[in-house]
């Protein structure tokens, strides 16, 4: 949970950077790729983390309009996503402040904090993000880092990748 909105927005700028760079490294034609048959696929899955960019903080009290897009190409997800996350950190500088990070809200039939709901709107970008990046080696794709480097950006730093 944060316990201010500078450490949020901190978070968030990494966060969503990250998920960024995870869409560049899709292709338009890698968007139906799916694993499961049950499955979301890769386009679904981009998809869902920028309607949850305007989902969960409208059930958290932002003036947000829940939007449920249906991209078909890597440069209009990233073009939205970058778009959607603009309009979430405005929305925030605009409406909270730290003491807002208390309130309480229903969120899923739960009762969580605001500071609950955006540490969850994080964690849920990066639950997915990981999914996508599986979906996206079984793809042949190129997979980035994120947290430490992939395994093809060893070999662009000289060295081998761990086993």
């Amino acid at each position: 949970m944060f316990s201010s909105l500078a450490d949020f927005f901190s978070t968030w700028k990494y966060e969503s950077d990250s998920t960024i760079k995870i869409f560049e490294h899709l292709t338009d034609e890698s968007l139906s790729a799916k694993i499961d048959p049950d499955g979301r696929t890769l386009g679904r899955l981009a998809n869902h983390l920028i309607e949850t960019l305007t989902e969960m903080p409208h059930k958290l009290g932002l003036p947000l309009e829940e939007v449920f897009p249906t991209h078909t190409t890597v440069v209009d997800l990233v073009a939205d996503y970058r778009k959607k996350s603009d309009e979430l950190v405005a929305a925030i500088h605009a409406t909270w402040t730290d003491a807002n990070l208390s309130d309480m809200r229903d969120m899923y039939g739960e009762q969580w904090s605001v500071g609950m709901g955006l540490h969850a709107l994080i964690l849920h970008q990066v639950h997915h993000r990981g999914q996508m990046t599986a979906m996206m080696r079984h793809q042949g794709l190129t997979v980035t880092g994120i947290y430490g480097p992939a395994r093809e950006e060893w070999a662009l730093m000289g060295m081998q990748p761990l086993p």
